[in-house]
């Protein structure tokens, strides 16, 4: 996909939504990285599922130490690999209280060194939260970046640096967003619904299926 077809495919997908936001529910920087940190091999659906029952009682990293943790499973067991994500969780609230006061950190280095945020959690926080035009690269992202040729590779950190490199600054901080809800939604993983795509015009994927 050359730049003139890159321009036009992100225009497009920002006249279409020009304030994507991401599908996770959450109301502060906290609960934004505890439900990224939870959605790991699980669905958006899935967690806001769940965070709509831990939440209302801890939503705060002391108050999800104060659940203890066989609570913190109960509220989050509907959630594939609950009982990994919640020990990670309450480590990371452990660090959060004991080195940043309770506040998450705003560095890449530092959200990193959380047990169960690697880069991808650390890139959705970064860009949701602080407005850094970073790019998490999930299943969605690197299907759609390989397949319509805006951004080839053969890991998750390659496709991210080819996004980083290609996308026009002026989309970067809202790409990330348009991406995951275009793989989500059109460019599915089994077929893609090209019929439906509003930049299959600029995609290098061929042949295009049909309704």
């Amino acid at each position: 996909m050359n730049k003139t077809a890159i321009e036009r495919f992100f225009a497009t997908l920002q006249a279409a939504n020009p304030m994507p936001v991401t599908e996770l529910e959450y109301t502060s920087v906290f609960e934004l990285l505890a439900a990224v940190l939870l959605s790991a091999q699980a669905t958006d659906v899935g967690v806001n599922k769940a965070t709509r029952r831990l939440f209302p009682v801890a939503n705060t990293p002391q108050k999800i130490l104060d659940l203890g943790l066989e609570g913190l499973e109960a509220h989050i067991k509907t959630i594939g690999l609950y009982r990994s994500k919640a020990r990670h969780l309450m480590q990371t609230c452990r660090i959060l209280v004991d080195r940043h006061g309770g506040q998450v950190p705003r560095t890449r280095e530092a959200l990193e060194a959380l047990p169960g945020v690697g880069r991808k959690t650390a890139n959705v926080v970064l860009n949701v939260a602080f407005g850094e035009p970073t790019m998490a690269v999930d299943t969605h992202i690197f299907r759609v970046g390989n397949r319509t040729g805006l951004a080839p590779g053969k890991t998750p950190l390659a496709v991210e640096q080819q996004l980083l490199q290609r996308i026009p600054p002026a989309y970067l901080v809202d790409a990330h967003h348009w991406l995951i809800l275009h793989g989500r939604y059109v460019c599915q993983a089994r077929k893609p619904l090209c019929h439906r795509c509003a930049v299959a015009a600029v995609c290098d994927f061929s042949p295009k299926t049909t309704a």
